[in-house]
Parts: structure tokens; sequence; C-alpha cells
């Protein structure tokens, strides 16, 4: 091997890594660290699950009094939509919730981690509720656990109620944010008698970004720097009283958090400098939301760097945002930054991805796999958070069926086996992560790309609904039924 012919001297010279924090080590203590066995597998009443979102899998956008929502709209604008497809009936699992926990079952996964979409329940976002609406989540939750499965139910996942972006501007006005909290509210009251965990806003970083910044997602806008922030604002002020209102309505017992997409920031190297430089990175760099949820205040880097494109807030605002949370949830597909430390105000460098970086299918995403486990052990060490949920994970593939009909997808059980080898890795290191839930049980409309990128552990005939388990399926079942790495 050409490592063997180098010395350390030549070695730590190579393209300035000494510069990074390398530092040499002897071939013994190389050789014992290679030779460390892995962890025996994942804690007792670790919990395994699978995850979808409302939007991307339901249709039925017409049926028993839904509104329409802000995705509505936007998927059916020539040209937003990769393959110019809708999700007016995406899976239809509005009317095959049935078979698709069957889905679950059979991977033998303990929960679901679903998203109620707000404009079925509350067709014009707030006024009177929708009793058909509430219902389809009623039947679907009894189905959950007849089947003994826990559900997980997200409050919103992007699909905003047209009215309100009509009507208020959308998350551009803190009107929104109460609407939301009204509507957390009833959802609390009729559900957490058999709901236990509540997620309130899915990925506060893409749909603010994505949604009102590049507008690449609905609603489509392209705001200047201060009305970003503000809108982000917002949804951290949203997140906040939807946590007060589970609170008042809820059922005793009832656990509530947010599921967020944070940067994921990576020591280039695993020194003690660039481990702290990188802890430095992840509290600056997710600033704007999970920050400040745990926190209660705006860093100081922030708002410098934002000046006066800062939003503007008052302390209850903070103190709202900052209500007392049960558990993070983490959305981790991909490395944003490796890290290395640096002698700037900031204390850290953020180096460049190379063009020969590997991706999945997807070309954003980008294969990391030690974000698993450096993203829960920094959150839990700069918030002292004590538990945690992997509230999103998978990975897109080329999923081509072969001659025989079935899906051999590879290269999503090499992610996989990579991630949650590094999740693995987390746990065995005392990081309080107590379950993963794996994007996604099923192919769905994956938002701009339409249904050109395929994520799930079931391939999905659109034409004819049919749902068949991929080579992947199988992988995450034996993961599952051992509770570790196969």
């Amino acid at each position: 091997m050409l490592f063997n012919r180098l010395s350390r001297r030549h070695f730590a010279r190579i393209a300035g890594w000494s510069a990074l924090g390398l530092s040499t080590i002897s071939a013994e203590s190389a050789q014992a660290d290679a030779s460390r066995s892995l962890p025996s597998g994942f804690p007792r009443n670790f919990l395994w699950g699978t995850a979808t979102s409302a939007y991307q899998i339901e249709g039925a956008v017409n049926e028993d009094g839904r509104g329409p929502s802000i995705w509505d709209r936007f998927a059916h604008i020539d040209g937003k939509i990769g393959d110019h497809s809708t999700a007016d009936v995406a899976n239809d699992h509005y009317h095959r919730y049935k078979e698709d926990v069957q889905l679950i079952k059979a991977l033998g996964a303990g929960a679901y981690r679903f998203s109620i979409a707000w404009p079925r329940v509350f067709p014009e976002g707030t006024g009177s509720p929708n009793p058909k609406g509430l219902d389809f989540y009623s039947r679907l939750v009894d189905e959950l656990l007849a089947n003994g499965i826990e559900p997980f139910a997200t409050l919103y996942h992007w699909d905003l109620p047209e009215a309100l972006q009509d009507r208020f501007g959308g998350w551009r006005s803190r009107d929104t944010s109460k609407a939301f909290a009204d509507y957390a509210g009833y959802i609390a009251a009729h559900l957490s008698d058999r709901v236990k965990n509540i997620f309130t806003i899915n990925e506060c970083h893409r749909l603010v970004y994505s949604g009102y910044g590049a507008g690449v997602d609905a609603p489509g806008l392209s705001l200047p720097p201060q009305e970003l922030n503000q809108v982000m604002h917002h949804v951290a002020l949203g997140h906040g009283l939807a946590v007060q209102a589970v609170r008042a309505h809820g059922r005793a017992g009832t656990r509530v958090g947010p599921a967020e997409n944070l940067v994921v920031c990576i020591p280039a190297i695993e020194t003690p400098a660039n481990i702290r430089a990188t802890e430095i990175a992840t509290r600056e760099l997710n600033a704007g939301y999970l920050t400040v949820i745990l926190e209660g205040k705006y860093t100081d880097g922030f708002l410098a760097y934002a000046g006066n494109n800062a939003p503007k807030y008052t302390p209850e605002d903070l103190e709202i945002i900052s209500s007392p949370i049960d558990f993070v949830g983490l959305n981790i597909y991909l490395p944003h930054h490796y890290v290395a430390a640096a002698d700037n105000n900031s204390g850290f460098a953020l180096l460049p991805f190379p063009e020969a970086f590997p991706h999945m299918d997807s070309e954003w995403l980008k294969i990391g796999p030690e974000a698993m486990y450096w993203a829960p052990r920094q959150v839990a060490k700069l918030w002292n958070v004590k538990s945690i949920y992997i509230t999103e994970n998978g990975a897109s593939a080329t999923d081509k069926p072969a001659a025989d009909g079935n899906t051999y997808d590879l290269d999503r059980i090499m992610y996989l086996r990579n991630y949650l080898t590094q999740l693995q890795r987390a746990t065995s290191d005392g990081v309080p992560v107590r379950g993963y839930f794996l994007w996604s049980l099923m192919d769905n409309f994956e938002w701009s790309d339409g249904f050109e990128k395929r994520f799930g552990l079931y391939r999905v005939d659109f034409k004819t609904q049919r749902r068949t388990p991929k080579l992947s399926a199988s992988f995450y079942r034996e993961v599952i039924a051992r509770n570790k790495v196969v």
C-alpha cells in the first residue's frame, strides 16, 4: 500500500495536512485503531421506524373537504416540477392507508412518522375545522396501533393552507404563526389520547430558503435577506407557540419537539482543535433556528453577520421560541461542511468540496456517513439534549428493476449500512439517540423533482399503485430484527 511506502514525515507534508491539525501517530497505534471492533449493536428498546409526509403520498387533494395548499398551486404552475407531475393522486395513501400500514408491519418497524395535512383539517387555515379531515388521521392512528406500530405525528411538513398564503403572505406574517398554534392545539386535543409524540415543524431551513429564498419550492418566492430572516423568525415563533399549545391542550405525557435538517458540520480530521471548531460552526450556522430554540437567544455572531438584515423580535418572542421541549428530531442526509480549526474571528474554516466528491442519485445528496455520528453528538453536547430522534435519513437511488422484476438497490444499501454504522458508533459512545426513522417507506412525490427521484424501501408503480419491496427493504428488516448493522 502507498501508505506503507511513505515515511511519517512525508505523509504529514502531503497537501499541507499538518495545517489542519493532523498529528503523526505510531504505526502500532494506527493498527490498534484499525483492529478495534465495531459496537455490538444498538441500545435495548431502540426505536426503528419509517417516515413519510402528507402531501407526498396522500393524494385525494379535493376529497372530503380538504382545502388547497401552497404546494397544490405551485405544482400546477408549468415548469416548477421536473417531470411536470403533481401530487393530486401521488401514492393514493388516503384510500390505501391500511395496505401501507401492512408494509410498515412487514418490515418489523415499531414506529411510523407521518405528517398531518393542515388544509385537510382546517381548509381555510383557521376557523371551523373539517371533521372528515381529522377523522382520516384518527383512523390511520387506530390502524397503526392495532398493528403494534407507534404513531409519531408531524404537524407541518410544508403544505401550508393556500388561504393563509393569500391572506397573510404565509410565514411572512406572525398571523400564520398564531394560526399554526391554534391548529396544533386542536390536533393535540383530539389525537393525543393515542399519539404521544408530536413534531412541530419539519425542516425550517429547507422550507424557508427553498420556498421563500430560492423560489424552487412552494410558495416560490425570492425575498431579500431581511425578509427571509423574518420568515425564519416567524417559523421559529410558530414552533414555540405550537409547543405551548400542545402543552395546554394535549393529554398528560404528550411529548413534543422540532424536526430540523440542521446544517451538519464535520471535523475534516478528528483532532481536538478541529472538533472544537466544528462545534463552534454547528452553533453559529444553525443560529437562526435550532440554536435560538435551544438557547433562547440569537448568537452575537448571527446578529453581527445579519446586521440590518437581522429579524425584528421582542424578548417575549424569544421566551416563546425557547419553550421547553422533550426531544430534538434531526433529519440527516449529508455533510454540509467539513471544518478545520482556523486562526480567524470565527475560529473555524469551511473547506471546499472537491468536484469528485461522491453523491447518490440526487446530486445534492453527498455521501458522508460520519454526519450521522457528529450531528447528534454535537447537538447533545452543545445544548445538553437528552433525547434525540433521527427523524429522516435515506437516499435516492437509480432503482431500475432487473429482468426478474426485482429492484436490487445495492447503492441504497451501501448508503444505509455506512450511515447506520456511524449511528451505532454514536449510541455506543453514549449519544442519546432514541430512535431512527428511515426516509422513506415508499417512493413518493419528491417535491420539485416530481416522481423522478425514488427514496422508498418499496417501489411504487404510480400507474397501478402497486407497491413492491426492494432489496433494501430486506436489509432494513434484518437491521431491525437484529438491532444492529448487518
